[in-house]
């Protein structure tokens, strides 16, 4: 089902979310939801539970095809995920679907290291992955802490209005 996306200031956004179980029948629903969800909306690489209003650690990320991506892992979906390794840190510009107006610079690790479960078997893996890939991962982590791309600024200097193309 695909699921209306809230915007910042929602409170659900900026709070901590709880860990889930991943093997339950409303986790692996949430977990289909996000992905229906990410595929209908142009551009997405990423959704979290926050985003659709519920307050989960739970989040979907596919770069395939993105220009960005150079490691794509596919369509994927992490239950309580968490940073075990995170290096190399550079800056690039980011945007989200929860604040459709503006972009921002935000450092990030460009290697980076998760853990977490998977819904439905509730089997526990080890990503590894870098560059864009590891940027997408992060942005959704930090939904599920309650945390913006806009919390993770540098400043007012480095926040800028979304471009639309026509």
């Amino acid at each position: 089902m695909v699921r209306p996306v809230v915007s910042a200031p929602h409170a659900v956004l900026s709070r901590a979310s709880g860990e889930v179980d991943p093997t339950a029948a409303e986790t692996v629903q949430l977990a289909a939801d996000l992905v229906a969800t990410m595929k209908v909306s142009p551009g997405c690489v990423g959704l979290a539970a926050p985003q659709v209003g519920v307050g989960a650690r739970v989040f979907a990320v596919d770069v395939t095809g993105h220009p960005k991506a150079v490691t794509v892992h596919g369509t994927f979906v992490l239950c309580n995920a968490r940073v075990v390794e995170a290096t190399r840190w550079k800056p690039g510009r980011e945007g989200c679907m929860s604040v459709p107006d503006l972009t921002g610079d935000v450092k990030r690790a460009s290697r980076l290291v998760v853990e977490g479960d998977l819904p439905g078997s509730g089997e526990s893996v080890r990503l590894v992955t870098d560059g864009f890939e590891a940027r997408a991962l992060q942005h959704e982590i930090d939904h599920c802490a309650g945390l913006l791309f806009l919390n993770r600024v540098a400043g007012a200097h480095a926040i800028y209005q979304r471009k639309v193309y026509l």
